[in-house]
């Protein structure tokens, strides 16, 4: 399913439990912010949501699995996220996921070995007029074409001394 088994610290989370966790409905929040501080929900957040909740973690890692905008891995410093909808589909977005993977050697879900790029294939970013296109963190990048994509990608690593 998922879920690399680390220790947190789960003070981070304290004050967005003692806000939410006796709020009706507030589970997706509460997911949301953890996924804020920590960049993904940790095995062990889970397991205190649900204490400070009374929630079951089945329920919690229900609705959690259910919406892909939740991850349960650390993600690298640069998140790639390439859209695989209609629009850019029919306009090359296997061509721009190919030369992301073999520029950085990874696949769909997976993070480079140095922790600097993810790349994720969603199914929507909500941009067809730019298609294809992807977002890394929140840059929108459109009208991609596998040379352009090499060279943002090449250009980041410059950036970062890679």
């Amino acid at each position: 399913m998922c879920c690399n088994h680390e220790s947190v610290d789960l003070s981070l989370i304290k004050d967005v439990l003692d806000k939410y966790a006796d709020v009706k409905g507030s589970l997706i929040s509460i997911l949301q912010k953890t996924q804020e501080i920590y960049g993904y929900i940790p095995v062990d957040a889970v397991y205190y949501i649900s204490e400070r909740t009374g929630l079951t973690p089945a329920k919690i890692m229900g609705v959690a699995t259910f919406y892909a905008q939740f991850r349960f891995t650390a993600v690298g410093k640069y998140l790639i996220m390439i859209c695989k909808g209609t629009a850019c589909y029919v306009n090359g977005a296997d061509r721009i996921a190919d030369a992301v993977m073999e520029e950085l050697g990874i696949g769909d879900n997976e993070t480079t070995a140095d922790g600097l790029f993810s790349l994720s294939l969603v199914s929507c970013l909500g941009c067809c007029s730019l298609a294809p296109v992807m977002m890394i963190n929140e840059d929108t990048y459109g009208s991609l074409t596998p040379e352009k994509v090499i060279k943002i990608l090449r250009d980041i690593k410059a950036k970062e001394g890679k």
